[in-house]
């Protein structure tokens, strides 16, 4: 029963017991037991009705997720509108197959989603986020569920074919990224000798670089690869970087940073957080995050 419903009921009781009494009727002690039964009964309908509220809390029947779109291959509209990406189809297993609630993206910028998400635009962020300290001290990240390498890919008739090539060339990036981090650091490194034009979203940058605008692009390596696929004058930067360096499985170009991504939440969202934990560890034991991954990925 509606808890609107049941403590209308229970008031009725409650009067008619009260009635009886001043009426001066014997049954008074039956008016008492009915009055305390009435008042037991609404304590356990308004127990109930904090558990349902407090499941709630804890796992929203929508998700709504903050991303920045389009970043493809991990979020992006398809030609006829629809939203698809490996964070899309990630958050449909987790959301909807392990936790049996809907879920929907909210489109916003990456250098203001983490503020976004603490002023309660949205749930949590899945945006192909990388885990690092300084986002950290502001939100509270699940497990890991993809990694991830800074790369440099440039024009195929470009003479940048190193890391040092770098110096003194102009650099696109994407605001709020470590992507950009990288370069800023590159950018100390060469005591300032790089520019950096950075953009509000990744297409800007690889639009930059197709016309000349900038002579490199640092981004993630599979977002990169994403571009570098569909244009034929579109190259990676080759050579051995930090991955070879910790003897992990390299990908065959230079790799700036190895990066985890995880989806971000507010960090007195605690155990929501353990809920989506228990769903990714699960999609990844039955299989199903082998088949989103060799959907959009090779190797």
């Amino acid at each position: 029963m509606d808890r609107r419903s049941y403590i209308k009921s229970g008031a009725g009781v409650i009067a008619g017991g009260l009635i009886a009494g001043c009426a001066g009727s014997d049954s008074g002690s039956d008016s008492t037991a009915t009055t305390t039964e009435a008042s037991s009964e609404t304590d356990a309908s308004m127990e109930t009705d904090t558990a349902t509220a407090t499941a709630e809390s804890v796992v929203p029947s929508n998700v709504v997720i903050g991303s920045d779109i389009p970043y493809r291959p991990f979020e992006y509209e398809t030609t006829s509108g629809e939203l698809t990406g490996f964070d899309v189809d990630i958050a449909q297993a987790v959301f909807e197959e392990q936790l049996g609630v809907s879920y929907e993206f909210k489109p916003t910028s990456f250098d203001s989603i983490i503020p976004s998400l603490n002023n309660g635009n949205f749930r949590i962020i899945m945006s192909a986020m990388t885990i690092n300290e300084t986002r950290d001290e502001k939100v509270d990240f699940s497990d890991p569920y993809f990694t991830a390498y800074q790369t440099i890919i440039t024009r195929a008739d470009s003479s940048i074919s190193s890391r040092a090539d770098l110096e003194g060339s102009v650099v696109g990036v994407q605001k709020g990224t470590t992507g950009a981090n990288a370069a800023e650091e590159l950018q100390s490194e060469f005591d300032g000798n790089i520019e950096l034009n950075q953009y509000d979203q990744i297409t800007g940058a690889f639009s930059a670089l197709k016309n000349g605008q900038v002579n490199a692009v640092i981004n993630d390596n599979t977002v990169n690869a994403e571009f570098a696929n569909q244009e034929d004058n579109i190259e990676f930067v080759e050579g051995e970087g930090v991955a070879a360096e910790s003897d992990q499985d390299a990908p065959p170009y230079l790799t700036l940073t190895i990066e985890n991504y995880g989806i971000a939440f507010r960090q007195d969202d605690t155990e929501f957080l353990e809920e989506v934990n228990e769903a990714l560890t699960t999609i990844k034991d039955n299989g199903t995050y082998d088949e989103i991954y060799s959907e959009y990925f090779s190797g």
